[in-house]
């Protein structure tokens, strides 16, 4: 992925959730995107609190992006969120401004990324930092939009081992059907991978600034605070982040073309993602995945992207 002096457009598929509230500051301050639509799906937590959620962050950032309500649920498996991490409402305990309601379309988050990518004068990058159901959705119901769809870059997926399941990351846990939809859509993937973002550690003394630095830096520390304490001493790590950091920075990656593919049969093994590094399966690659990540250059650009929400 080649970075580009012009303004990028991009939809951005969310289950906020407190790593989604960030990246989601970051790309709506940023210059060089322009953020067409936030589609809500269940993740994280419910969809009606990611959506109200989503809902909460545009009033607070007093940005005018529309809002479109999707998935409640996976295509096929029973939905389990991650409500133990993320508390019950996702992003409770900041006292965020009544949410305005004017933002939420009435039509389906299927419905209106179609609307918006047909309408769209140039290709545009669907950013993924939940489950992939509603995207799996699109493709299938409007195969006519992949024209339309630049590349997809997602959070999800792991080189090594998994945060939810032994192999499985969260995002693709979820729902596994629909990645597995995704990745063989034929459109270009860039996975941003439990893998990197485990690298992205934030150090104490550079978190410890963050309360200082305008409303988005101050929203950030007091979500981090009450739900990562203990990254607070050790390193916070930031995953949802490393997706837009791929679009703005990607030289931040170490990087690598290969084909992947997601196991969903397997009764320890579903949700893993199989990343063909070395070619076994001879198959032509469909993704660039991250494998490692600059940490301390890492740290560098989020803090003053942080810098700049403001």
């Amino acid at each position: 992925m080649k970075q580009t002096d012009t303004v990028t457009p991009i939809i951005i598929d969310t289950d906020p959730g407190i790593d989604d509230a960030v990246a989601i500051a970051i790309a709506l301050y940023d210059p060089t995107l322009d953020v067409k639509l936030i589609s809500t799906v269940a993740g994280n937590v419910g969809l009606d609190a990611t959506t109200l959620n989503a809902e909460k962050l545009m009033t607070y950032f007093d940005k005018n992006v529309p809002i479109a309500r999707g998935a409640a649920e996976p295509l096929i498996r029973q939905f389990e969120d991650a409500s133990d991490i993320h508390g019950k409402t996702g992003m409770e305990g900041f006292d965020f401004p009544e949410p305005r309601k004017d933002l939420l379309l009435k039509e389906n988050s299927v419905d209106a990324m179609r609307h918006v990518l047909m309408s769209s004068d140039k290709p545009i990058t669907l950013v993924t930092i939940g489950p992939l159901t509603n995207v799996a959705l699109l493709l299938k119901t409007y195969p006519e939009v992949k024209s339309h769809i630049s590349e997809i870059v997602m959070m999800g997926g792991s080189v090594t081992r998994g945060n939810k399941g032994v192999m499985a990351e969260f995002n693709i846990y979820v729902d596994p059907e629909a990645a597995k939809i995704v990745l063989k859509s034929g459109i270009h993937v860039t996975m941003a991978t439990l893998d990197a973002g485990m690298g992205t550690a934030i150090p104490p003394e550079e978190t410890a600034r963050m309360d200082d630095m305008g409303k988005v830096g101050h929203m950030a520390h007091d979500l981090f605070q009450r739900y990562r304490k203990r990254s607070f001493g050790t390193g916070l790590k930031m995953y949802d982040p490393c997706a837009i950091a791929c679009i703005l920075q990607p030289d931040l990656f170490t990087m690598q073309d290969a084909f992947v593919d997601v196991e969903t049969a397997g009764e320890l093994t579903a949700g893993c993602t199989v990343i063909d590094l070395k070619g076994y399966l001879h198959k032509e690659p469909n993704a660039t995945v991250t494998t490692g990540v600059d940490s301390q250059r890492f740290c560098e650009w989020f803090m003053k992207a942080i810098e700049r929400c403001d």
